[in-house]
């Protein structure tokens, strides 16, 4: 189980804001906080899944074997949570 699973199976509410690839905050952007939902079937989870496919392609299925390669003898969970992001409303 990752640090960031962990973190957000124990405190929701998180806070966004524009970055560039690197995590340096965009000059002049606001922080907008919003709740994430961690979900591992259904509707959402399976829309997270088809975009990832749509965007990566063939490289899903060759990261998921090298992963499973690199684990072997253990059971390490590959790509089974999605996170679904909720923006509050800033009222």
């Amino acid at each position: 189980m990752s640090g960031k699973y962990k973190r957000l199976r124990n405190n929701p509410r998180i806070v966004l804001q524009p970055s560039d690839s690197r995590g340096r905050v965009k000059a002049g952007s606001q922080p907008v906080e919003g709740t994430t939902e961690l979900v591992t079937d259904g509707a959402d989870f399976d829309a997270i899944k088809r975009g990832i496919r749509a965007k990566y392609g063939v490289m899903v299925q060759i990261s998921g074997f090298f992963n499973t390669l690199g684990h072997l003898g253990r059971k390490f969970p590959y790509g089974d949570v999605g996170v679904v992001i909720t923006v509050s409303d800033p009222a």
